[in-house]
């Protein structure tokens, strides 16, 4: 049977965001043959180790998203705002558009709302205008309309106000690993002194697979106006 392949599409505020929320089910979609597109709205330059200057490490970190989407075979796109200046205006709200419009996704999957972190919360936003913005065909871009018709928020511990899992996503042991080596070519995954973000995803990852009686998972929420479920009988 011939199983129609798929794009995924994530977004993040910063490179590293998505690679580390949803690292593993990107993965396993990767190596079920499906495309996968990674976009960052900043490059998170600011993060930068003690004594690395900021644009050196804006270069390493746009490098880090490149060889995180080359192993997952597909592709990674940094836009060039200033990380903190990210603005829920209509030029990044088109230019994420047209991402849409380029990549065709099936799915897409992005910042939950109600963050600590400023940028996560306006790519939120500029994520759920672009969206519609990318399906509406009488608004005229260099590429055709295109609706993705899925829409994903990743569970992040910067992102936690109200979140509830909501859909369970399980991923096996090669997807886990994979995962694992393409995540670990960002610095602050497993460097970074502030976080033990590689610990925390990877017991994360574990902890949500029991929970859905698999092996690894990740959660995601979806829009409000999709909870809900749909039954003949009880």
């Amino acid at each position: 049977m011939n199983v129609e392949k798929q794009t995924i599409l994530a977004i993040g505020g910063h490179v590293g965001d998505m690679e580390l929320t949803a690292g593993g089910v990107l993965a396993g979609h990767s190596l079920r043959g499906d495309r996968i597109v990674t976009l960052a709205l900043t490059a998170g330059e600011r993060g930068a180790p003690a004594g690395r200057e900021v644009g050196e490490y804006r270069e390493q970190k746009v490098r880090e998203a490149k060889e995180f989407a080359e192993l997952l075979g597909g592709t990674a796109i940094v836009f060039d705002t200033p990380d903190g200046e990210l603005l829920n205006n209509e030029e990044n709200r088109l230019q994420v558009c047209d991402v849409i419009r380029e990549a065709k996704p099936n799915a897409i999957i992005t910042h939950f709302k109600s963050s600590m972190h400023k940028d996560h919360d306006t790519t939120h936003r500029i994520v759920t205008d672009a969206r519609y913005y990318a399906a509406l065909g009488p608004l005229k871009r260099e590429l055709p309309a295109h609706f993705a018709s899925r829409l994903y928020y990743a569970e992040n511990w910067e992102d936690a106000v109200d979140y509830k899992p909501y859909v369970y996503v399980d991923f096996d042991q090669a997807a886990f690993d994979l995962w694992v080596e393409a995540v670990s070519r960002h610095w602050f995954v497993t460097g970074s002194p502030s976080f033990p973000y590689l610990e925390y995803y990877k017991h994360l990852a574990r902890v949500r697979g029991i929970e859905a009686r698999k092996l690894y998972a990740e959660t995601f929420m979806v829009p409000p106006e999709t909870l809900r479920v749909l039954k003949s009988e009880l």
